[in-house]
């Protein structure tokens, strides 16, 4: 059985301070077995993070759209940010990859998939994150969990960590797999466990983008 969180962030993305090494030594601290390294725009920190850790890792990214954020799992390349949905759906889709909504209705935060957008793209979601550690509010994850019920899509977990302390916050204990496929069957027969980190987690993004436009 793996104890997966899906969601989380290396120092490639520029408001995380987590390296690759600390982040695998403290998966294996905490009992974590996989993960998806899932960097804003880019795929740096996924290579890094696969070439060290002894236990599943999943190619994903965390792409700005036009329209808010999309996460692709199962990805072979990174998708440049600021296109529409639709092309970055499309984009994952021919890598083979799985398409997920990340806090898809946390309001209070900047960047969410806008309500329009996520109807049009309904289709071709796979995944709808349904706990989120860093939500502002336990009923967003509520309305994502009933969401995806009423539209018979997999539901995920993730710590959505930026810092250290968050890592494991939120994950899915679920069976094993290794295609896309068998990824999203061992995802329905999984249990969202964990809950949300405290409010101040998000200064420790702010203080990293201090940190690197600083050069500290």
């Amino acid at each position: 059985m793996l104890r997966a969180d899906l969601h989380l962030h290396t120092n490639a993305s520029p408001d995380s301070m987590i390296t690759p090494e600390a982040l695998v030594k403290c998966c294996l601290k905490k009992g974590i077995n996989c993960i998806a390294v899932t960097d804003h725009n880019t795929r740096d920190g996924v290579a890094a993070v696969q070439r060290i850790a002894p236990f599943k890792v999943i190619a994903a990214e965390e792409m700005k759209t036009s329209e808010g954020e999309i996460i692709g799992l199962f990805l072979r390349e990174a998708i440049p940010p600021r296109l529409s949905p639709e092309e970055t759906v499309a984009r994952i889709k021919a890598q083979g990859g799985l398409v997920c909504i990340p806090h898809p209705f946390d309001r209070l935060r900047r960047e969410p998939l806008r309500e329009a957008a996520l109807m049009r793209v309904l289709p071709q979601i796979d995944v709808i994150e349904a706990l989120n550690a860093r939500v502002t509010g336990a009923g967003h994850n509520r309305r994502a969990a009933a969401f995806a019920g009423e539209h018979g899509l997999a539901c995920s977990a993730g710590s959505d960590a930026h810092s250290l302390l968050e890592v494991g916050t939120a994950y899915v204990e679920m069976p094993e797999f290794e295609t896309p496929e068998q990824f999203l069957a061992s995802l329905r027969e999984g249990t969202l466990s964990g809950g949300r980190s405290v409010p101040l987690v998000h200064l420790i993004s702010t203080w990293a983008k201090v940190r690197r436009y600083l050069r500290l």
